[in-house]
């Protein structure tokens, strides 16, 4: 009798341990470094947001997370090879309003689908876009660069980090709203494209605070206007769009960090809390908040509200890129 209920009490354990493999295997994850794709180059302002947010949520982990860039095609490269990795939470991805949204409307056929492909670990960080000009454009204000755009628009250009990238994005929507058509310079990363801004061989550019608040600083571009309803801190006496008369101009760079499809719910769940633990580091949001990007609050945290903002992007701000006429095979 008692080697058969021996018997019958190991053959419950195995069953138990058939029957609920995620669980088991959520209980000892991570048990290794997780690999974080970040599709852009090293050193733009997503890079260092991730970077950021990564090294405070491998101490909540008890794991190193090792960011692998792998730019190229709008960030499409790295995350058609993020949606490839095995759903076993030791491969995440970041992801972007460019992304998610602009290559929608960019290329005829995504190597990924930015809704079903990707489950939201939760949002990362937003950040404000700025019009910036060459220091030697003649115009303080939205509205002398609109007039001066007008009259000199077919030999003016503007640089971006790149087609399908943030600050692509922003500046095809500014001048969609605007109703203006300006030759567009892509670069490889936001370094280049500003450095050819400060050069003078570019005439704007739509650029995240992250990058462009120290040249303006400097004084090497200058501000024009803050492209969404929110003023920046650090530059008080630069209005928003919204306040000088153009209230559809309201872009938000917003960065997210993402699992693959078909991740076990109790992975996503530590993940989610580790983004949390990094979101309410004093230290992180300190020193994001000095390049102008804004960190959700943990407790406001909601995988839901990424997709929220994909739904969104991809209703309202697609149609309107694809009036730029830009599309990429």
């Amino acid at each position: 009798m008692t080697h058969r209920r021996a018997l019958a009490a190991g053959v419950m354990a195995a069953a138990a341990l058939i029957s609920s493999p995620h669980t088991t295997f959520a209980q000892t994850y991570p048990a290794r470094a997780i690999t974080l794709i970040v599709p852009f180059p090293a050193g733009g302002p997503s890079d260092a947001l991730a970077r950021a947010v990564a090294q405070v949520m491998a101490i909540d982990l008890g794991q190193g997370i090792v960011v692998e860039n792998i730019s190229g095609a709008s960030g499409t490269i790295g995350l058609a090879k993020f949606t490839k990795a095995s759903p076993d939470g030791y491969t995440i991805g970041f992801g972007t309003i460019g992304t998610h949204v602009a290559n929608v409307a960019l290329y005829k056929k995504l190597p990924y689908d930015p809704v079903s492909d990707f489950q939201p670990i939760g949002l990362a960080g937003t950040a404000s876009t700025l019009l910036v000009t060459k220091a030697s454009l003649p115009v303080t204000n939205l509205e002398q660069f609109v007039a001066y755009t007008q009259t000199n628009r077919a030999t003016m250009t503007f640089g971006s980090a790149g087609i399908g990238s943030i600050s692509h994005f922003s500046c095809a929507l500014l001048l969609s709203s605007l109703k203006l058509n300006v030759t567009h310079v892509p670069y490889r990363g936001v370094a280049p494209a500003m450095n050819d801004l400060i050069g003078g061989h570019t005439d704007f550019m739509c650029d995240q605070t992250t990058t462009a608040l120290p040249q303006i600083a400097g004084g090497t571009i200058k501000a024009i206007a803050v492209l969404s309803d929110q003023t920046v801190a650090q530059l008080p006496d630069v209005p928003t769009a919204a306040s000088a008369g153009y209230r559809d101009v309201n872009v938000r760079a917003w960065n997210a960090l993402f699992a693959p499809k078909q991740t076990p719910a109790e992975i996503m769940t530590r993940l989610t809390h580790a983004l949390r633990f990094a979101l309410s580091d004093a230290n992180l949001r300190k020193q994001m908040a000095a390049v102008g990007v804004e960190l959700p609050h943990p407790e406001q945290l909601d995988p839901i509200d990424v997709s929220r903002l994909i739904a969104d992007g991809i209703k309202t701000d697609v149609p309107l890129i694809r009036q730029s006429g830009e599309t990429l095979d």
